[in-house]
């Protein structure tokens, strides 16, 4: 195939090789009907298949296709399965198959930076480890059915505000260790067919046509081999995009940027070169899908429907059930109350809207002791009095109060973000009116992203269900009911209020420049490393048994970055039924110099264990799990530290821990001059051997004596304090008989 391609290169006319370059309309690319090259599909996901076989459009506006909406990003990102993931993935590839759709846009990788941003409900994660995890295993399961995927946006698109024009301003380490990080261990490992790039800048350059991202990193480094497209709209200059990587651009119809690369070549601003690489990796992925055609495959809505639910299940997290109020007995007289009982909220608004089949609700699938209140109307913040009354006077007569909550579609979507973390002020108010009369309280939210609870005392059981997809209902009532053990954990920090988060004084930016003063404090990061309270912690969830673990084990305490550490842990069913425990490893340097994250999540696993069952977790960790970036190497780099590695149920709550030391085998560029100091210097085994040395020819023993009868007058913390951060030239004020001659001779020794 691959001479094939390059043939048919060679036979296409100059304009026929740029008119490849963008779309034949708002999906499909085109097609060369006189060399048999065919025109495939795009179509928007990332959970699920939104086809528009009529009039195309970005956000959902004309409709599509009848389709199955599977639990959103924020859901599945909580599931912390890869085999979640992965399920999601090849039931979505089948479906594109079904449907002749070549390519899937998604999963959508924007770290959640602040939980103001309007798509995050889309994002995976706060933490780029899980993103990168949980992304793979969706692209390997799309891609096992022959379609392509479009991680999605490449890079830094972290807030809905100007999204087009605002220029993300980002330190290279944040970049590396946050940003591009979620992005990395996707492409290394899944090869994804495509990556759409974002609109916004990143350090004064559009990305579209920024080069250091699309070709030095992407391509260079990480062996990226599939074509890179624009999101819908955000070419800039379409010759210089073409130059730094960006191979398609979408939507088509934009005859000029066309014309412009054709006038390029002509002119010899364009190497012809570049057009013809950029056509080859188009046709490489046009004949990949084509070539793999399954006209077989049927769209079975319904036996993907109950996907939908099974993943849902795999998502839902407990988050609060205080005298054990869940789960519930069927011989119990529950109130559902809330408008999301009957009609739930399951997706968000904007590109990857839905056309759902059908929507289960939790009301849908009740029993008979189940009574029903709308309670509130989530077109208005306003308070319904009459609904409210019916909504009590249920609860009253009730032994149970269910109340199905959250956000409504207009408080978080594509295009705009969120002004604060509230509820409507009409389902607060109704919480605590119920709660006034009830004292068995269970909350359901329905929310794509973390919200604050003034309310949270006055219930008993909180169970976050997210934008559950199309089974959300059904999802719901099973965990309600105990048919299902809930197994999620938060892949975001809810915050006690948006005050505490990292972003409060910077998110959006001023005059469309966006400074990421937070660096690597994302999320846990920031809030471990501050010590600051949360509501609930990243990595939290709740079951309905126990867990234990024991017997933790490393196979060396002592290790280089070239060395592999295995650590294992046995972990118990402690409890009375089946369920299933997210384990997680954390690291935590100790003494570093520099200014990192107190922890770091390096390691996670899912496991199902029957009661008294026990099953040892075994992780290996290679350099990366110890490393940082850093910036004047340009690499990743161990400090030769002590490293705790902690077990934990979340961020803030760590069951047991060893520690390990790490040397590094990396050899630091030196760079040593007069004005280094002499902490630094003494940092590095070879110039605290050397400085010895040195001084020792210098001092004469008296000298020595004169020094140590300092310290009647200085203090032994002092003078050390004093000599770290004192630059070799200052020793010519202190030190009797060091001429600069000699300081010199010794940077070159230090240096060589």
């Amino acid at each position: 195939m691959q001479n094939k391609i390059k043939e048919l290169i060679e036979e296409l006319t100059l304009e026929e090789k740029a008119s490849l370059c963008s779309g034949k309309d708002f999906w499909r690319t085109k097609a060369i009907d006189r060399l048999g090259i065919p025109s495939i599909m795009l179509a928007d996901g990332p959970h699920g298949l939104r086809k528009q076989a009529g009039i195309g459009d970005h956000l959902g506006v004309n409709e599509s296709i009848q389709a199955v909406c599977f639990p959103a990003g924020c859901a599945i990102a909580s599931s912390f399965s890869r085999d979640a993931a992965r399920q999601l993935g090849e039931t979505l590839g089948n479906e594109c198959q079904a449907e002749n759709v070549g390519i899937i846009l998604g999963p959508a990788m924007n770290i959640k930076r602040s939980p103001l941003c309007g798509r995050n409900f889309e994002y995976l994660s706060e933490d780029p480890f899980v993103s990168s995890e949980i992304s793979t295993a969706y692209v390997n399961g799309v891609q096992s059915k022959n379609i392509g995927t479009s991680p999605k946006h490449f890079l830094a698109n972290n807030q809905e505000f100007h999204r087009m024009t605002s220029n993300s301003i980002i330190d290279e380490r944040t970049l590396r260790e946050i940003y591009l990080a979620s992005f990395e261990g996707t492409i290394k490992q899944a090869k994804p067919w495509s990556i759409m790039n974002s609109y916004n800048k990143l350090n004064g350059t559009y990305l579209c046509e920024n080069k250091e991202m699309l070709t030095d990193v992407l391509r260079d480094e990480w062996e990226f081999n599939g074509f890179v497209v624009t999101d819908w709209g955000a070419m800039n200059e379409r010759v210089r995009a073409l130059v730094a990587g960006c191979e398609l651009e979408m939507p088509g119809g934009n005859l000029d940027n066309d014309k412009e690369i054709v006038a390029a070549v002509q002119s010899g601003e364009l190497d012809e070169a570049v057009l013809n690489q950029a056509v080859e990796r188009l046709l490489n992925i046009i004949y990949k899908f084509m070539d793999n055609r399954n006209e077989s495959v049927i769209f079975d809505l319904d036996a993907d429907h109950e996907i939908a639910r099974r993943l849902a299940e795999e998502s839902i997290v407990l988050l609060k059930n205080d005298e054990g109020i869940l789960p519930l007995k069927e011989s119990q007289a529950v109130a559902y109350i809330g408008q999301y009982a009957k009609s739930p909220r399951y997706q968000g608004g904007g590109s990857s809207h839905i056309n759902s089949h059908k929507v289960e609700s939790a009301l849908s699938v009740a029993g008979p002791n189940v009574t029903f209140a709308q309670g509130f109307d989530d077109c208005t913040e306003e308070i319904n009095h009459d609904l409210q009354l019916e909504a009590v006077r249920l609860a009253r007569e009730s032994d149970v109060a269910v109340l199905f909550v959250g956000l409504p579609d207009n408080f978080e979507s594509e295009g705009y973000d969120r002004k604060h973390l509230k509820m409507p002020a009409n389902q607060v108010a109704l919480i605590e009116a119920v709660a006034a009369v009830q004292k068995n309280i269970v909350v359901v939210l329905h929310n794509g992203s973390a919200i604050e609870m003034p309310w949270i005392e006055k219930v008993k059981g909180v169970v976050e269900v997210y934008l559950g997809g199309q089974a959300v209902g059904g999802a719901t009532a099973n965990i309600l009911y105990g048919k299902v053990n809930p197994s999620g954990r938060l892949a975001e920090s809810f915050p006690l209020r948006l005050e505490d988060t990292p972003t409060y004084l910077t998110f959006g930016g001023e005059k469309d420049k966006s400074i990421y003063t937070e660096g690597v404090f994302v999320g846990y990061r920031y809030y471990s490393s501050k010590n600051q309270a949360v509501l609930f912690p990243f990595g939290y969830g709740l079951s309905y048994t126990s867990f234990a673990y024991n017997n933790i084990q490393v196979d060396k305490n002592v290790l280089t970055d070239r060395d592999t550490l295995s650590i294992s842990v046995d972990v118990t069913n402690i409890g009375d039924v089946a369920g299933k425990e997210v384990i997680q490893l954390y690291m935590s340097p100790k003494g570093s110099q520099l200014i990192r994250p107190n922890i770091e999540l390096k390691a996670f696993d899912k496991i199902e264990l029957q009661p008294n069952e026990t099953r040892t977790v075994m992780f290996e960790l290679d350099k990366r799990a110890f490393a940082y970036w850093d910036t004047e190497i340009h690499g990743w780099f161990v400090e030769e530290l002590d490293y705790e590695l902690s077990f934990g149920r979340s961020a803030t709550e760590m069951i047991d821990s060893v520690i390990v030391h790490v040397s590094s085998m990396q050899t630091f560029p030196k760079n040593y001059n007069l004005n280094s100091t002499m902490g630094d210097i003494m940092a590095d085994p070879k110039g605290k051997a050397i400085m010895e040395q040195v001084m020792g020819g210098v001092m004469s023993d008296s000298e020595v004596e004169k020094m140590n009868k300092a310290d009647d007058v200085v203090n032994e913390e002092m003078m050390a304090a004093m000599m770290e951060g004192m630059p070799l030239r200052q020793l010519l004020s202190f030190v009797p008989g060091l001429k600069k001659e000699m300081l010199i001779q010794l940077v070159a020794a230090l240096n060589s």
